[in-house]
């Protein structure tokens, strides 16, 4: 059964589990509470502008560089702060959720940063939550050494990766804190707990409380993050500048914002990333109703794409213009015991970071320790002894709207491998998902929440448009959770199948899955035990 603990105003409604005393003190739970005071109203404002926009955008209003912003846009005499110290190179940085194994692992694996991701690598289990700030706590205290019941040992080397966490988006809510009856922001539980207890920290070892901003949809949203920085450096006696935030560049209406999402946090600013499945995914949300917005199979949408190129120049040309790292996106290969797989697959990642490399991108992203030596080797080959090239200023680059919107130029029907790809691959994560794991190797790939979310959307869109046959798909469904089911007697094959049902198959497409699934399956099962 749950308990619920009322520490002034904000309520623990969860059984206390192992330790979680140290991450849940009193103090903490304040410092939450007067966050969520100071933004809780003007995140739900956000929010709903969200919705109207996307109505707005479906509606038929065109998406452009905003025009109240120009001013912006054409000063070309502010810059963002320079790098903050351990963030300066940043030419491979490795993500994975916040679990002990993966963070000796990460720490050690030669990257420049680890990614501690409590967004789509992390499936946001009560456990998981608060067991993610105690292993970033002994990490950062360097108490995290374990050895496996197994024998084998796990512990921290001398040269380690600078720690940056992803905290959940704004649209997330973390239900089992509440303050007046209402859950938390997630995004602020994520953000104020480690920043209570690791800030200080990692100032006192000569780094900083670093971050990771996803799902921020444009400069206001930004803003927000600013004005949170700030206050919590306020009650936290951080100096002024201190926190820094990589912003990730993950949906369209964020693309044509750039230049502003930085203006906006240009004091605590460390760049932006190239998000590549969930900007996929922001575009089937935003324009899936039209059918010059027809994708072709994921696999088929590869970063060469002349919209995905214009998008990814413009964020190089836009973060060397201000000063600020620009980097690229995951590499989600996860090496193999065959030999031939194994080489095809590392042949595959270097042309990727070959690409970002020439294209003036400051490093990259990759999801396994295997992968870091070949994307390093990648970057070492073109940056030298140098940090970065935001030298590049790539002046030569030109995008307007139209060039980011380009999707017909490779929209195309979908084949049946593609259909039956995206069916499995979203039931076999959801089910882990649902199992309490967020990141998870399928097919040779470390895919996570934005993999699903894509895989889903794509169905939705391409039965909308009525180039698959909803018949088959149900048979398809049927087929996969079968297999699905005897691969593995664990899985909770209905639940997942229920799930895709819910958020791939409905009239609408549901805005993430994460929101469906955490009410209705994460946090009753907390409660009822």
């Amino acid at each position: 059964m749950s308990s619920t603990v009322l520490t002034g105003r904000v309520q623990v409604l969860a059984a206390s589990g192992d330790r979680h005393g140290e991450i849940l003190t009193a103090e903490a739970l304040d410092f939450l509470g007067r966050l969520v005071d100071a933004f809780g109203e003007q995140r739900l404002r956000l929010l709903k502008e969200r919705r109207r926009l996307a109505d707005r955008l479906a509606a038929g209003s065109p998406l452009d560089f905003p025009i109240a912003t120009a001013g912006v846009r054409a000063d070309d005499s502010w810059r963002v702060a320079p790098p903050a110290p351990g963030l300066v190179d940043r030419r491979v940085e490795i993500t994975g959720p916040p679990e002990p194994r993966m963070a000796v692992n990460a720490l050690n694996s030669g990257a420049r940063v680890w990614m501690a991701d409590f967004e789509d690598a992390t499936a946001p289990t009560w456990n998981n939550i608060v067991g993610g700030q105690l292993t970033l706590l002994d990490a950062v205290e360097r108490r995290i050494d374990f050895a496996t019941p197994e024998g084998r040992e796990y512990r921290l080397g001398d040269r380690l990766a600078t720690i940056v966490v992803r905290p959940r988006g704004w649209h997330l809510t973390e239900d089992h804190l509440e303050i007046d009856g209402r859950p938390l922001p997630a995004s602020l539980v994520d953000f104020g707990l480690y920043l209570f207890h690791c800030g200080r920290r990692q100032i006192d070892a000569g780094y900083g409380p670093y971050f990771y901003l996803p799902k921020v949809e444009n400069r206001y949203e930004a803003r927000l993050w600013n004005d949170v920085f700030l206050l919590a450096q306020e009650l936290l006696g951080i100096p002024r500048g201190t926190i820094r935030a990589t912003v990730l560049i993950e949906t369209v209406t964020a693309a044509v914002e750039m230049e502003e999402i930085l203006y906006e946090l240009r004091e605590h600013s460390a760049g932006l990333n190239a998000g590549r499945w969930d900007y996929l995914f922001s575009l089937i949300k935003t324009f899936g109703h039209r059918p010059d917005f027809l994708l072709p199979d994921r696999a088929k949408v590869t970063m060469t794409a002349p919209f995905m190129r214009a998008y990814t120049e413009l964020l190089v040309r836009t973060c060397h213009k201000r000063g600020a790292h620009a980097i690229g996106g995951m590499a989600a290969q996860v090496p193999s015991r065959d030999p031939a797989a194994n080489a095809a697959a590392l042949a595959r990642v270097r042309l990727d970071k070959e690409r970002e490399a020439e294209d003036g991108f400051d490093g990259s992203w990759v999801a396994h320790p295997g992968l870091v030596p070949g994307c390093q080797e990648v970057f070492d080959g073109v940056l030298g002894d140098r940090p970065h090239q935001m030298e590049r200023a790539r002046s030569d680059v030109e995008v307007t709207a139209a060039d980011l919107l380009s999707v017909r130029r490779i929209s195309a029907p979908p084949t049946p491998d593609g259909v039956r790809t995206n069916i499995a691959v979203a039931l076999r994560y959801f089910d882990t998902w649902l199992r309490g794991q967020g990141a998870v190797a399928l097919d040779g790939l470390m895919e996570d929440a934005a993999t699903a979310e894509i895989a889903r959307a794509q169905i939705w869109q391409w039965l909308r448009h009525r180039v698959i046959d909803r018949g088959v798909v149900l048979e398809l469904l049927r087929e996969e959770t079968a297999a699905l089911a005897t691969r593995s007697p664990l899985a909770a094959a209905d639940e997942a199948r229920a799930l895709f049902e819910r958020t791939a198959l409905g009239k609408e497409l549901p805005a993430f899955f994460t929101t469906d699934a955490y009410g209705r399956h994460l946090v009753r099962r907390t409660q009822e035990r």
